[in-house]
């Protein structure tokens, strides 16, 4: 489990000892990793998944503790604001920790699930990689490229045992909430561990896409349906978070 000193993947880790699991608590935060790993009786790694090395680290770490992975749930994040003139850098982390963090821990760990006949990759894209954000084009196109990676794994591999999960819930009550929530509070922000049983729940009824904020599919329905007219309603969106802030 990775972002799991905090937020989402704390909940998560939670959560899931409270089901049973043997955790590997993973963030770039060490000490916070630390502090959930001695909670939930998991091992931790203090690595940056932004960086295949520290992917394949972590991988390496929990195989070495327990001799396979059956559930790999890529969960790290960030966040910035600005559009195409933000620094190369913030692109750069936004590429390597929303999309690549995901394919380098799929190629870690997919064939070992694929050759036992199956296993769980659970990625945590957001609402923005269904709807965007106005606030920040980064965060909004990598999350996009997640939720694209996430259903090519369920496509190639779904027929052959691997679960796919996409996690994309619009503003929750973590440390990247900030103090202006901006346009991703429109819905009202929900606690991570209202996100962590949602994911669980999700997981056992064997579904891709996992949204807790419900309003999300209405929006992600009515943007297929008639997508100028979507793009009209985020224009106002940008006007009330961004031009006018």
């Amino acid at each position: 489990m990775t972002g799991a000193a905090s937020g989402i993947g704390r909940a998560a880790a939670r959560r899931f000892a409270a089901a049973g699991a043997a955790l590997v608590c993973v963030d770039r935060d060490g000490e916070g990793a630390r502090a959930v790993a001695r909670e939930t009786d998991g091992l931790a790694v203090a690595c940056d998944v932004g960086r295949e090395g520290g992917v394949r680290a972590a991988v390496s770490a929990a195989e070495a503790r327990h001799g396979r992975i059956d559930l790999y749930f890529s969960n790290a994040g960030v966040i910035s604001r600005g559009g195409p003139e933000a620094p190369d850098e913030i692109w750069d982390e936004a590429w390597r920790v929303h999309v690549m963090a995901h394919v380098w821990a799929a190629r870690a760990v997919v064939p070992a699930m694929l050759a036992r006949g199956g296993g769980v990759f659970a990625i945590t894209a957001s609402a923005a990689g269904l709807l965007n954000i106005v606030e920040s084009a980064p965060y909004g196109a990598s999350k996009h490229a997640a939720v694209g990676f996430a259903e090519w794994l369920a496509i190639a591999y779904g027929r052959r045992g691997l679960q796919v999960a996409c996690l994309c819930p619009q503003l929750v009550r973590t440390a990247m909430m900030g103090a202006q929530p901006g346009s991703a509070g429109v819905d009202g922000a929900l606690e991570p561990e209202a996100v962590a049983e949602s994911l669980l729940a999700a997981l056992a009824q064997g579904r891709f896409l996992v949204l807790p904020h419900p309003q999300v599919r209405d929006y992600f329905r009515r943007k297929a349906e008639d997508y100028e007219r979507w793009i009209g309603g985020m224009q106002k969106l940008y006007r009330r978070y961004v031009e006018n802030a």
